[in-house]
């Protein structure tokens, strides 16, 4: 089996005084900077390159993940219950899609929203409701908890991600049962990117569905310098969907299979194991997993309560254009702009149907791309291409490698290094580099190398 990382959320503790290097090596933490390696369930002989030069650095084309969830009780942050004061990562947020944050109505987080006060005990219909639901749904204080933030912290926001998604939920809804996979499974995209197809996370999880570059190429998406197909909603929703069909059946439940979908099946195996219980809601009651791992179901529970009733919570029940195009065969590299300028095509529409083309162009090479266009526009695009000028990428940025030199090893500057980053990258003190390299000043040239030793 493969050991490439699976999931944006797995992280590595911080190293701490008291506890020391083995702590950071063995225990996760909570959050979104980085991912420690789980078994992948797709296919081992595929070729799994994480350190492919820059093929997974986030461009400028992507916006970070805007999917957060409410505040961990028992904290000492100010609770929404008390203060009508907006919390400052509320009002720092980016909006994925290019407005201003959705921030307000703190004010109704004063006190529950009425629409909330007759779930506080579950009734016959209520009961009766979540069972008529695809996927297994509980009414507990979690899920009361992730309802009201959705609807009082960040009400906007997720009226935006449900506008998105029903862009693409048809596409979603016709995959998803070609697997044989529930259709209240298509809201597991709300809680992890409110299904923006520019959506990336500290540890460099990007697309719709959150895959990590080894995940994604191990599911057959194309991640490189010039493509990256964890941004296609299709190609990304079918592998996805081949992932939760493949989690699903190692698990035999839609928890579970959730829960892996986040830390990974071999986190999930170990805590099932460790534990000696069969089910989610037993492990989330150990330290086994992660809380953000805990929080995970629940909050994919209050975002299908939501979303399959939207109008109780005050939400617009307004759809956006359906995702739909045409392809036109491209046979060389051109850009967007080009092709706007000769056939009159908005540029964003073809950003907004191409998000898998990482610099707003096809890829290089002899190969024939498939570019997404408006419907109609096939035959006008592959009519005028002798007219779309070529495009030549800018060379991208030399990869910074290290050498061997015996008990030492070597750095080649980079362009826009300092002493001080080079400092800060490898953990060695700016005076250790100085006296490492015979240097009387701070100053490095691209093109020079340096002995890194301690």
């Amino acid at each position: 089996m493969s050991t490439t990382p699976l999931r944006p959320r797995h992280a590595i503790l911080p190293i701490t005084l008291l506890l020391g290097m083995w702590l950071s090596l063995s225990l996760p933490m909570e959050g979104h900077s980085a991912t420690s390696p789980e078994p992948a369930l797709a296919d081992p002989s595929a070729v799994l390159d994480e350190n492919a030069p820059a093929a997974d650095d986030p461009d400028d084309n992507l916006v970070p993940l805007d999917t957060v969830g409410p505040a961990a009780e028992g904290t000492n942050a100010p609770s929404i219950r008390t203060s009508s004061v907006p919390r400052a990562e509320d009002l720092l947020q980016l909006n994925p899609a290019g407005n201003s944050p959705a921030t307000a109505r703190f004010s109704d987080a004063l006190n529950p929203p009425a629409e909330l006060a007759p779930m506080q005990d579950a009734t016959r219909s209520a009961t009766a409701e979540y069972a008529a639901y695809d996927m297994p749904i509980v009414m507990d204080s979690s899920v009361q908890a992730h309802i009201r933030y959705f609807n009082t912290g960040i009400h906007d926001r997720f009226e935006q991600w449900l506008l998105r998604l029903s862009r693409y939920r048809p596409l979603v809804d016709k995959i998803f049962s070609e697997f044989h996979l529930p259709s209240d499974l298509v809201y597991l995209s709300l809680v992890e990117s409110g299904f923006n197809p520019y959506a990336y996370s500290r540890a460099k999880a990007t697309g719709p569905w959150q895959f990590m570059q080894g995940t994604a190429k191990a599911y057959g998406l194309r991640v490189d310098n010039y493509v990256d197909e964890r941004r296609d909603p299709i190609k990304s929703t079918v592998a996805a969907a081949r992932y939760l069909r493949d989690l699903y059946d190692l698990f035999g439940a839609w928890p579970l299979a959730m829960a892996a979908y986040n830390a990974g099946e071999g986190k999930v195996m170990r805590a099932l194991h460790k534990a000696q219980v069969e089910s989610f809601s037993e492990i989330s009651k150990t330290r086994l997993i992660r809380r953000e791992t805990k929080e995970y179901v629940p909050r994919f529970m209050a975002a299908t309560i939501i979303a399959r009733n939207p109008d109780r919570y005050g939400f617009s029940q307004e759809s956006a254009a359906p995702h739909e195009f045409d392809e036109a065969i491209i046979t060389r590299t051109v850009h967007f702009r080009a092709i706007a300028n000769v056939t009159g095509i908005p540029y964003e529409e073809l950003r907004l149907l191409n998000p898998e083309l990482r610099r707003d162009a096809t890829p290089p090479g002899n190969e024939t791309y498939h570019l997404k266009v408006p419907v109609g526009m096939k035959a006008k695009v592959e009519q005028l291409l002798d007219r779309i000028p070529s495009y030549k990428f800018p060379q991208l940025p030399e990869k910074a490698h290290l050498v061997a030199a015996g008990p030492s090893r070597w750095y080649k500057v980079r362009v826009g290094d300092t002493l001080g980053k080079v400092s800060k990258r490898f953990r060695i003190p700016i005076k250790t580099l100085k006296t490492k390299n015979n240097l009387s000043s701070p100053t490095i040239r691209p093109g020079d190398f340096l002995v890194i030793s301690r």
